[in-house]
């Protein structure tokens, strides 16, 4: 994520593919405050920012602010999901999006996972339309 962070200009970040989606900051925004928000419920751990819907507030938006919340919230994903607790990764935890979805804690890191590999997917599109190279794939 940090190479996709890289490869757009900093003066590219309100960069948008089209009128109707959000802005290359706000993407990746989204994909860092998800971050937060899956792996605080899958592991209990409190969150070190949230709340606010910080793709929608301006003053986040720039390239160093982005770049700083996308790795505040990796290295929160990764700290707490190393002091999780093996016994505990089958525990139900609940989810409420507008109705209530129940899964173990597992699959809420997986789901993590899951969503910020489908937002930083749909960064390639704003790169290659902003005249970008996107990084190459890693397979490990």
């Amino acid at each position: 994520t940090d190479e996709y962070l890289a490869a757009m200009p900093s003066n590219k970040y309100s960069f948008k593919a089209h009128d109707s989606i959000r802005t290359f900051a706000q993407q990746m925004m989204h994909l860092a405050q998800a971050n937060m928000f899956f792996i605080t419920n899958a592991t209990g751990e409190k969150p070190t920012f949230g709340g606010r819907d910080l793709e929608k507030v301006a003053s986040a938006q720039s390239a160093d602010s982005v770049k700083y919340y996308v790795d505040k919230s990796y290295d929160f994903a990764i700290n707490s999901i190393k002091n999780a607790k093996a016994a505990s990764l089958w525990d139900a935890k609940t989810i409420n999006m507008g109705r209530a979805y129940q899964a173990p804690s597992m699959v809420w890191m997986m789901k993590a996972f899951e969503h910020q590999t489908h937002h930083r997917g749909q960064t390639t599109i704003y790169l290659r339309l902003a005249g970008m190279k996107p990084p190459q794939e890693k397979l490990f």
